[in-house]
C-alpha cells in the first residue's frame, strides 16, 4: 500500500460527505417556508426508520466514540458499563418519554413546558437549562471537529483554529439553510458512516484474535497491567467509598442525563402518531447499541494491542484510543493517517462530530429565538412566519460564531468536565423538570423555577470543588489543587436536589392553578400511552 492512498481516501470521503450532506440540507430548505417546518420538519416527514435514525444520529455524538473507546481501553469493566448505559438511556427516553412528548406547535423545552403546565411565563427557566446543557457540548464537539479535521489531512497544530472555524462554517450551514429537516438528513448520512466504520473496525480487531471476544478480552486484561481488576467495576474511580459513589453517581448522571439532552427531546415532538414514536424505538435503538459494540470491541483492541500505559499518556483520558487502534491494526509507512482503516474511521468521527454539532448548534438557536422574550401561550401564531426564521437563523449565527470563539480559546481544555457539567444539569434540572410536568399532577411553572434556578448553582459549586477542576491530571487547572468535593460527578448529590426543590416549589395554590388549566390545553397530548389509532394531535 502506498503512503498516499491513505490520506487521498481520507479526502475523497471528507469531501463526499461534505458535499452530500450540504446537498441534503439544500434540498431541505426548499419547504423553510414557515417555523413548523424549520423547527419541526424532520421526524414528522421522516416516519418510523428515518425518524428513528435520525433520533440515533442525534444521540451519537464524538463521546461515544471517543471517550467511551478510551474508557474501556483503560478502564475494562467501567467502560463497558458506560457504553451499556449510552443504549439503557435511549431505549429509557423513548419508551417513557418518546410518546408523551408528541405535541403540534411545540418546538423546544420551554414551548413544551408553556403548553404543558398553561404557564407562558415559564419558558425562561428552561431556556436557561437548555443553553447550560448544550453550550459545554457544542464546544467539545467542535474543538473535536478541529481536530479531527486537522489529523485526517496532517495539518500542524497551528492549523487547529482555522480547521475548528471550518468546522463551525459547516455546522451553520447545516443548521441555517438544512433546519430540522435537513439536519435529519444529516444524521441519517452519519448514522450509515458510523456504523459502516465501527463494525468494520470492529471486526477487522477480532479477526486478530481468531473471532473470539473471550480471547481479545483476556489479551486486553493482559496489556492492562491491571490484573483481575481490569474486568471487575471500580477502576477509572478506585474501589474506595468515595470511588463506588463515584461510580454510581456517574452512571445514574449517564442513565438519566443523556435520555433528556434537549437537541434530543426536540426530535420527539413533531412525531405525529403514538404508533410512530413507539416503531421509532428499534430503529434508534439499534443503530446505537451497534456502535456501542463495535466501541467496546475497539476499546479492548486498543488496549490489547497497543497497551494501557502508552493510551493513558497519549491522552490521560483515552479520547485517542480509537484513532490509535487503527495504526497498529494498519501500519503503514509516513505514520497512522496514511493508513486506509485511519482514513475511513476518523472520517467517521468527523461526520459524527460535524453532525452532532449542528443538531445541537439548531437546539441552542431555537431555544434563543423562542424561549426568551415575549411569546404567545402556545405555537408561532402571533408572529410573521418569515420573522420568525429570520431570528432563528439569526440565532444559529450567533450561537455558532460564540462557539467557534470559545473553541478555539479553552482547547481540549477541561474537556471532560465539560461533558459532565452538560450532562449533570440534563439529569438534575431537565430530567425533573420533565418527568415532574408529565406525571405529576398539578406541578407548577413555580416548581419549574425552583428546579433551574436553585439546582444550576449547586452544581457549579460542586463541580468547581471537584477533582475535575483541579488537582488531576484530566482537570482544568491540573497544577492546582483546590478540592474539597470527593466526587468528580455530582450527580449523586444534586439528582436528588433536583427532585426534591420540584416539589419544594410546588405549592398547594399553585398545584390547584396548575391542575386546573390543564384540561384548558386544547393541543395537548396525554401523558399516557396512546394506540396508533387513537392518537391525538
Amino acid at each position: 500500500m502506498s503512503a498516499g492512498h491513505g490520506e487521498s481516501l481520507a479526502v475523497v470521503v471528507f469531501l463526499g460527505f461534505v458535499a452530500v450532506s450540504l446537498l441534503l440540507c439544500g434540498l431541505a430548505a426548499a419547504d423553510l417556508d414557515d417555523p413548523e417546518h424549520f423547527y419541526a420538519g424532520g421526524s414528522a416527514a421522516f416516519g418510523p426508520v428515518g425518524g428513528g435514525l435520525a433520533i440515533a444520529g442525534d444521540y451519537i455524538s464524538a463521546a461515544t466514540l471517543l471517550s467511551t473507546t478510551g474508557a474501556v481501553a483503560l478502564d475494562g469493566a467501567d467502560g463497558i458499563l458506560f457504553a451499556c448505559a449510552t443504549v439503557v438511556s435511549l431505549y429509557l427516553v423513548l419508551r417513557i418519554l418518546g410518546e408523551p412528548l408528541r405535541r403540534t406547535g411545540v418546538f423546544t423545552l420551554g414551548d413544551f413546558l408553556a403548553d404543558r403546565l398553561g404557564a407562558p411565563s415559564v419558558r425562561r427557566a428552561p431556556g436557561v437549562a437548555t443553553l447550560v446543557v448544550l453550550t459545554p457540548l457544542l464546544l467539545v464537539q467542535l474543538s473535536t471537529a478541529g481536530r479531527v479535521m486537522a489529523a485526517m489531512f496532517g495539518l500542524p497544530d497551528g492549523a487547529l483554529t482555522g480547521c475548528t472555524v471550518a468546522g463551525g462554517v459547516l455546522m451553520v450551514c447545516y443548521a441555517a439553510f438544512g433546519g430540522m429537516r435537513g439536519v435529519g438528513y444529516v444524521q441519517i448520512l452519519k448514522v450509515g458512516v458510523a456504523l459502516t466504520a465501527m463494525l468494520l473496525l470492529a471486526g477487522v480487531v477480532l479477526a486478530r484474535y481468531g473471532w473470539s471476544p473471550a480471547a481479545l478480552f483476556d489479551a486486553a486484561r493482559d496489556r492492562s497491567g491491571a490484573g483481575a481488576g481490569y474486568g471487575r467495576p471500580g477502576l477509572h474511580f478506585g474501589r474506595s467509598a468515595a470511588g463506588r459513589l463515584d461510580l454510581i453517581g456517574f452512571e445514574a448522571t449517564l442513565l438519566v442525563g443523556a435520555a433528556c439532552l434537549p437537541h434530543l427531546t426536540m426530535r420527539l415532538h413533531p412525531v405525529a402518531e403514538a404508533r410512530t414514536a413507539r416503531r421509532a424505538i428499534g430503529w434508534a435503538v439499534g443503530p446505537v447499541a451497534l456502535v456501542c459494540a463495535g466501541v467496546v470491541v475497539a476499546g479492548l483492541g486498543a488496549c490489547a494491542l497497543i497497551g494501557r500505559g502508552p493510551v493513558r499518556a497519549a491522552d490521560p483520558g483515552g479520547a485517542t484510543a480509537l484513532l490509535m487502534v487503527t495504526g497498529a491494526l494498519d501500519p503503514v509507512a509516513g505514520g497512522a493517517r496514511h493508513s486506509m482503516l485511519f482514513a475511513v474511521v476518523a472520517c467517521a468521527v468527523f461526520a459524527t462530530t460535524l453532525a452532532a454539532v449542528a443538531g445541537i448548534t439548531l437546539a441552542a438557536a431555537s431555544s434563543l429565538a423562542r424561549d426568551f422574550g415575549a411569546r404567545p401561550a402556545h405555537g408561532a401564531k402571533g408572529r410573521a412566519p418569515a420573522a420568525e426564521i429570520r431570528r432563528a437563523r439569526l440565532g444559529i449565527v450567533l450561537v455558532g460564531a460564540a462557539a467557534v470563539a470559545l473553541s478555539a480559546v479553552l482547547g481540549d481544555r477541561g474537556r471532560l468536565t465539560l461533558i459532565s457539567l452538560s450532562f449533570t444539569v440534563a439529569a438534575s434540572v431537565i430530567a425533573p423538570v420533565l418527568l415532574y410536568a408529565l406525571f405529576l399532577p398539578g406541578h407548577s411553572a413555580t416548581g419549574v423555577r425552583w428546579t433551574v434556578y436553585g439546582t444550576l448553582p449547586l452544581i457549579v459549586l460542586l463541580l468547581a470543588g471537584s477533582p475535575g477542576v483541579s488537582g488531576t491530571s484530566f482537570a482544568v487547572f491540573p497544577g492546582h489543587d483546590i478540592r474539597w468535593f470527593p466526587l468528580q460527578t455530582p450527580g449523586l448529590a444534586t439528582i436528588p436536589a433536583g427532585f426534591l426543590l420540584g416539589l419544594v416549589g410546588r405549592t398547594p395554590a399553585h398545584a390547584r392553578a396548575a391542575r386546573s388549566s390543564w384540561p384548558r390545553t386544547s393541543t395537548a397530548v396525554s401523558a399516557r400511552p396512546l394506540d396508533g389509532a387513537g392518537a391525538d394531535l
